[in-house]
């Protein structure tokens, strides 16, 4: 109930922000029964808006109807618009003796609400609340799907990564992990092949590229919408072990998006799902050393167009741009005593996530590096505390994904199995609670995962 609570302030703040001509808003006169009124006007407009006020009412009063409004139409007590003269608003009156604030919403008025608006609102609602909202109505399901709406949200700040993960329990059904809920929601995409495993490998705009354990098919797919699309047969086949990147052709999916495969003898291809073909056939450059011994721990991380891997022998990182077609590589010396490690990104800044062990101590260690030196630079490690947990016991580490500066890491040994979080920006660690069955209270085992930036509008 808080959180519906908390949802429901943040529609009615949106409201208040954008329709708000500059005054402070006025409250309605409230009753022993009722709960007290905020009256709200655009100035393009000649209708008003009421809205309870949240902070003097208890959440079974205001979050009981939310939902149900979409599916009665003749009930919408959270929104009440209340029809004004211009003689009232000239003498700056709340509401005249006739108004029925608690009574039911003229359906004709509310439908001058206007669209745009409307969509501004939605459009800033927490991205779990989607999965309601979709529930409600053939005319909200269609809302998310419309181009209009599609713009809207595309100039908001991204949102707070999701992690899509799967469970060595249920390896054909996704587990989605939301920091900012600390939740676990268990979406199904039904156009995913039941009868083989399927992993997800990367991610952009929203969407997850999946492959097949055996490195045939790819897939791609918006968790949140469903939305889906198999990729076409590739050129030729590659049945040893493949890297996959994934970029956005612009700023949204609307304008395409590119999937990079690479495999450890040089050949690769790119997928551009504007022309929905495999081009690009061939191999990296001569004086890239073959052959590529990528570390398949360390997923590919992106920089605008450009997708980083790295590399064991030598020790460095391998560079593809999506746009230019180019490859760089770098040698680049890792720490002492490091294992488990992988590449992480935060804005334009690479990052190195490993275990430092010594003698039977081990600790998770963060790595920045020096574009100047090209080399890696300590910036931060787990708390000590933390630290002392894993004294004596054969750690091993998994990146389940990064987005948005976010890590999700698995640290798992035979005496403990613990998911956690870090954040580059605020250096803060946090403990993800452990994933259950749903209804149950089986706790599942993450085996592998990818960050993606939960999107309603993202197109396969």
């Amino acid at each position: 109930m808080e959180e519906e609570l908390a949802m429901l302030r943040q529609l009615i703040g949106q409201l208040q922000e954008l329709l708000h001509n500059g005054s402070p808003p006025l409250t309605t006169p409230s009753s022993s029964s009722l709960p007290s009124f905020l009256v709200l006007h655009h100035p393009q407009y000649q209708n008003g808006w009421c809205l309870p006020c949240i902070e003097e009412t208890s959440a079974d009063d205001c979050c009981d109807i939310v939902m149900a409004a979409g599916k009665r139409p003749g009930i919408f007590k959270m929104l009440e618009t209340v029809k004004r003269t211009r003689k009232d608003r000239n003498q700056g009156k709340l509401c005249t003796e006739g108004d029925d604030i608690s009574g039911n919403m003229d359906q004709e008025i509310w439908q001058e609400f206007p669209q745009d608006l409307f969509e501004a609102v939605v459009s800033r609602l927490p991205i779990a609340t989607f999965f309601q909202f979709r529930a409600v109505c053939r005319k909200w399901n269609a809302l998310i799907e419309s181009d209009s709406f599609s713009r809207c949200f595309t100039e908001l700040p991204q949102t707070i990564p999701w992690f899509y993960t799967i469970t060595h329990e249920n390896v054909n059904s996704g587990q989605v992990y939301d920091p900012s809920l600390k939740k676990w929601h268990h979406p199904i995409i039904p156009a995913l092949p039941k009868k083989s495993i399927v992993l997800p490998m990367a991610s952009a705009g929203g969407l997850v590229c999946f492959l097949d354990i055996g490195h045939r098919n790819f897939y791609v797919s918006n968790p949140l919408t469903k939305s889906f699309r198999e990729l076409p047969a590739r050129s030729f086949k590659v049945w040893s072990r493949v890297a996959v990147g994934m970029t956005l052709n612009g700023n949204s999916t609307s304008h395409g998006y590119k999937v990079l495969w690479v495999g450890c003898e040089g050949e690769y291809e790119v997928y551009d799902s504007l022309s929905n073909v495999w081009t690009k056939r061939g191999t990296i450059p001569s004086n890239i050393k073959l052959p590529v011994l990528l570390n398949f721990k360390s997923q590919p991380v992106a920089i605008h167009s450009t997708l980083y891997f790295m590399l064991t022998d030598p020790e460095g990182i391998l560079s593809y741009d999506m746009v230019s077609g180019k490859w760089k590589q770098f040698i680049i010396p890792g720490p002492p005593d490091l294992s488990d490690h992988t590449l992480a990104v935060c804005g334009e800044r690479l990052m190195l996530v490993g275990l430092l062990t010594k003698n039977a101590a081990t600790c998770v260690c963060i790595w920045e590096l020096q574009k100047m030196t090209l080399l890696w630079k300590e910036v931060d490690r787990m708390p000590n505390i933390w630290c002392l947990e894993f004294y004596g016991k054969h750690i091993r580490m998994n990146c389940l994904g990064n987005k948005g500066c976010l890590i999700l890491l698995s640290l798992r040994s035979r005496q403990m199995n613990r998911l956690i979080t870090y954040n580059a920006v605020t250096r803060e660690w946090a403990k993800v609670p452990g994933c259950t069955v749903p209804r149950g209270r089986k706790r599942l085992w993450i085996a592998c995962g990818t960050a993606f930036h939960p999107s309603p509008t993202a197109r396969a």
